[in-house]
């Protein structure tokens, strides 16, 4: 099997021999390098071909978000996991809409970690239903729809691609969107994939926030939030 190519990235030095001694544990995940904020990570990124970057939202000089967009703007086919010390902070709603594929509270368990590099390694997104719920309902209402997306990119999609995409953004899993529109669990894996290539989207996190962007989806009331 491969082995998963990671970049380290924090201003903490202890943050980064931590996550990299509980990797380099794990057989099959390499570090190949770290980089202690966002300009060096993007310079280290194009240099070294990372399959996974693990990158702190919050650093002096450019942050998270920023080298998140740069990575993501040069074509660049390493995916990026966001690490932050809280679950809601405000910043990921910005980083996960420049690119990242999901995010991870630093203080998580190491199991968390080592399956997280491996599942967006293997092009999934981490971002958990209950979390994408408590996520997207918090922070969509700080930014209006735009508008202007809608006509030039929700009509390539086919009405039950639609109807998946605002399924995908009330947090659902495959299964459960399965359950709903009574197809099997593959039929939606397949519309999913239309619709990221349709969209030109990386990943069903960037899907949900594209149905939040185009007003196919809208926060809940505060009522309805999940906690």
């Amino acid at each position: 099997m491969k082995s998963v190519r990671v970049l380290l990235v924090d201003d903490q030095q202890m943050i980064r021999t931590g996550f990299r001694l509980i990797l380099e544990s794990e057989p099959g995940i390499t570090i190949v390098g770290e980089a202690p904020d966002g300009a060096i990570a993007v310079a280290q990124t194009l240099a070294l071909h990372p399959d996974v970057v693990l990158m702190d939202v919050r650093m002096p000089g450019m942050d998270g978000v920023e080298a998140t967009r740069r990575i993501v703007e040069s074509g660049s086919t390493s995916r990026v996991i966001m690490l932050t010390t809280f679950d809601l902070d405000r910043h990921i709603l910005d980083a996960l809409r420049a690119g990242a594929s999901g995010f991870l509270v630093k203080d998580g368990p190491a199991d968390s970690l080592m399956e997280a590099v491996r599942s967006v390694a293997a092009g999934d997104a981490i971002l958990s239903p209950r979390v994408t719920r408590r996520l997207l309902d918090r922070f969509a209402r700080l930014s209006r729809p735009n508008a202007a997306l809608v006509p030039t990119r929700l009509d390539h999609l086919t009405a039950r691609e639609v109807d998946v995409l605002r399924a995908l953004s009330r947090g659902l899993s495959n299964e459960e969107i399965g359950r709903e529109l009574n197809v099997s669990r593959s039929t939606v894996k397949t519309h999913i994939a239309h619709i990221l290539e349709k969209c030109h989207l990386r990943d069903r996190v960037q899907a949900v926030i594209f149905a939040y962007d185009t007003g196919l989806a809208v926060p809940a009331s505060d009522t309805d939030t999940v906690h």
